[in-house]
């Protein structure tokens, strides 16, 4: 669920949403969600300031706790 609710919200962010990657693994003490873009995507994602990507977490975070589970979100490059 995590997954499908990171990649929903970024794909309407970019502009090459084809591209986006989204994987999900599962560890002991926390689920990891990692996400990738295209290069000219990642500053969408990030956002200023980091905004956009600090919002994306905190949805990601308040899903997991939901759950009853605990998320961390990876914006790799």
């Amino acid at each position: 669920m995590l997954k499908d609710l990171v990649e929903h919200i970024v794909k309407r962010l970019v502009d090459k949403p084809e591209a986006v990657q989204v994987s999900e693994i599962s560890g002991e003490q926390a689920t990891i969600i990692e996400l990738r873009v295209a290069s000219e995507d990642l500053g969408k994602v990030i956002g200023k300031e980091g905004r956009t990507a600090r919002s994306i977490r905190t949805l990601v975070h308040a899903a997991a706790t939901k759950e009853k589970k605990r998320a961390v979100l990876e914006i790799l490059e």
